[in-house]
């Protein structure tokens, strides 16, 4: 088990400070010292065996540039479109350089903004009532994001090679409020397992269960989230999220493949490289060994 970093330095943007003062530090010596902060664990990058060790190669190694186009929430949809699955793309209302061009009046009552090379609750915003929506606050937080990335961070190099920008997004209606996600881990167009993940809330942990592609729950959790036990049900269009995930992989070593499904449509969410940034933990151990098998790194 690594270091509570959080506790020891509750104020994120504090925390932000210190890796944007870190940014000199080569790549390698970076993620060598976080991954042992973070897991507790020295990081084996000669012959990595877990998956998280692989994932600090992949950042380290592997840089395909098609990778940068599929991590931005606006490029992305390109990519979607070419995979002929333009019918997955949620409604967009537009895509901005700055906060303040955002004519909010013309939006609708419920929407949501985020940053196109962002990952994570800090890098979105929900709006679920315009009449009680602090514009002005959102704004602030919104010149922030569009501010050039640093390689702070894990050194997730996808999301500094583009300049931020902000996109707006329809609101999707989940039943009951609850936007489930599924995150399929995927490798070169193969799904093996998923997170299911419920009762999300930005900023805060969630509801996470592994499940396997018949979708049953197995005894794997996050150290990082809450432990799933009352899982929801198997969408009655399960297989063709499956394929849906496999045809957005296929060309990639790994990827991870976030999709919603909401009265039986499938909705794109986004393509992640770096779950986690690979320094989280899972319970039992074990598992990060099971999925590292499944990541058969490039020559």
């Amino acid at each position: 088990m690594g270091l509570d970093y959080k506790k020891l330095i509750p104020n994120r943007n504090l925390r932000l400070k210190i890796l944007e003062l870190t940014s000199f530090i080569p790549d390698k010596i970076m993620i060598e010292l976080q991954y042992w902060i973070k897991t507790g664990r020295r990081l084996n990058l000669k012959v990595p065996k877990r998956f998280t060790e692989k994932l600090q190669w992949y950042k380290l190694y592997y840089k395909d540039p098609i990778m940068v186009q599929c991590s931005d929430k606006y490029m992305v949809r390109e990519y979607v479109k070419k995979k002929s699955l333009e019918n997955i793309l949620n409604e967009i209302y537009g895509v901005y350089d700055r906060a303040e061009d955002i004519n909010f009046d013309i939006l609708p009552n419920k929407f949501v903004l985020k940053r196109t090379n962002g990952g994570g609750g800090n890098d979105i915003i929900i709006c679920k009532d315009k009449s009680k929506f602090d514009i002005d606050n959102a704004i602030k937080k919104m010149k922030k994001w569009t501010k050039q990335r640093n390689k702070g961070g894990g050194r997730e190099w996808v999301y500094y090679e583009t300049q931020p920008r902000i996109i707006v997004e329809k609101f999707i209606e989940a039943e009951n409020d609850d936007l489930i996600d599924y995150k399929f881990f995927c490798f070169y167009g193969v799904p093996c397992y998923l997170y299911v993940i419920n009762e999300r809330k930005l900023g805060d942990k969630a509801n996470l269960g592994i499940f396997d592609l018949k979708y049953n729950q197995l005894p794997y959790f996050r150290d990082d989230e809450e432990r799933m036990f009352n899982p929801p049900s198997k969408p009655s269009n399960f297989e063709q999220m499956i394929k849906v995930a496999s045809i957005l992989s296929e060309e990639f070593p790994h990827v991870r493949v976030d999709l919603y499904n909401v009265k039986s449509r499938i909705i794109f969410g986004e393509l992640t490289f770096f779950d986690g940034s690979g320094y989280h933990s899972y319970e039992p151990d074990e598992f990060d060994f099971i999925l590292g098998e499944k990541f058969k790194l490039p020559a």
